[in-house]
């Protein structure tokens, strides 16, 4: 009998040319060899190169997205993105501790998606708050890059590695205290040639370097990077150690790097185009 595969959920914003939020995120479940659902928290009119619109739905259909999901189907992880107000923050909490309660989803990955690549803000300021108080600390892992740290932690954003570890240890502390919980900053804003991302647990302090792409096509390279650390998690049996974790978001980077590398193959838009989600099936 194989092995069950399994269930990963991305709670996001809909990005219709496909490159970041749920379509991204489904993608990387796939190609990672888990089964992806989706809860929808937002739409938005956006392509390559800039957001126009962004529709936020009633949080009661949010609500109930969720309880339906989560009453029929064991979901082995989650993954949260744009979640674009307070009241959509506070009731995704409020669903995912009530679900976790009744044993599902213990893995939730937060990607604390506030800024588009163009530049579009797609989280509303006053929800900032509500996404340290309520949703933080349910999170196993957290993801965010360098201006996302600055506004969590309302200072200026971090300008060296050495200041990278300060911010990680800051937004650990916005973190329950218990062990199996992560911060994941992620280094790509530095000058240099090289990308220098943090994995700390409170203790355990770990590098994940890589050269910085010749390349305009990282539309949803944060969604993606999330959404593997996610699935892969998932497929790890939820992992509490620290050396199951390091390896979880190893191999979630290169997971990235790859699609990143490949992304060259596509041909999307005329802004920021998407990552190769398949690159290693289809290439």
């Amino acid at each position: 009998m194989p092995e069950a595969v399994p269930n990963v959920l991305s709670i996001a914003g809909i990005d219709p040319s496909g490159g970041a939020g749920l379509y991204a995120d489904l993608k990387t479940f796939a190609a990672l060899r888990t089964y992806g659902c989706g809860v929808v928290a937002a739409l938005t009119a956006q392509n390559t190169q800039r957001v126009r619109a962004v529709h936020v739905p009633p949080v009661e259909f949010l609500r109930a997205q969720l309880d339906t999901l989560f009453a029929d189907v064991a979901i082995a992880a989650t993954k949260t993105g744009m979640l674009a107000s307070a009241a959509v923050i506070e009731t995704t909490a409020e669903r995912l501790a009530h679900w976790r309660a009744q044993g599902q989803s213990p893995i939730l990955v937060v990607d604390p998606v506030m800024v588009a690549k163009s530049g579009d803000t797609l989280l509303d300021r006053q929800a900032v708050g509500a996404l340290v108080e309520a949703l933080l600390p349910l999170a196993t892992v957290i993801t965010p890059n360098l201006p996302e740290a600055a506004v969590l932690l309302g200072r200026t954003a971090p300008e060296s590695r050495r200041e990278m570890i300060r911010a990680a240890e800051a937004l650990r502390a916005l973190l329950p205290t218990d062990d199996g919980h992560w911060v994941l900053l992620k280094g790509g804003h530095l000058p240099g040639s090289e990308l220098v991302d943090l994995l700390f647990d409170g203790e355990h302090l770990h590098e994940f370097v890589a050269p910085k792409a010749a390349t305009k096509n990282t539309h949803g390279t944060g969604c993606t990077y999330a959404a593997a650390i996610a699935a892969l998690a998932a497929r790890a049996g939820s992992p509490r150690t620290d050396a199951a974790m390091r390896e979880v978001v190893s191999e979630a980077h290169r997971y990235l790097q790859g699609a990143i590398a490949t992304s060259g193959a596509l041909a999307v838009g005329h802004g920021h185009g998407p990552l190769h989600h398949f690159h290693a099936l289809w290439l």
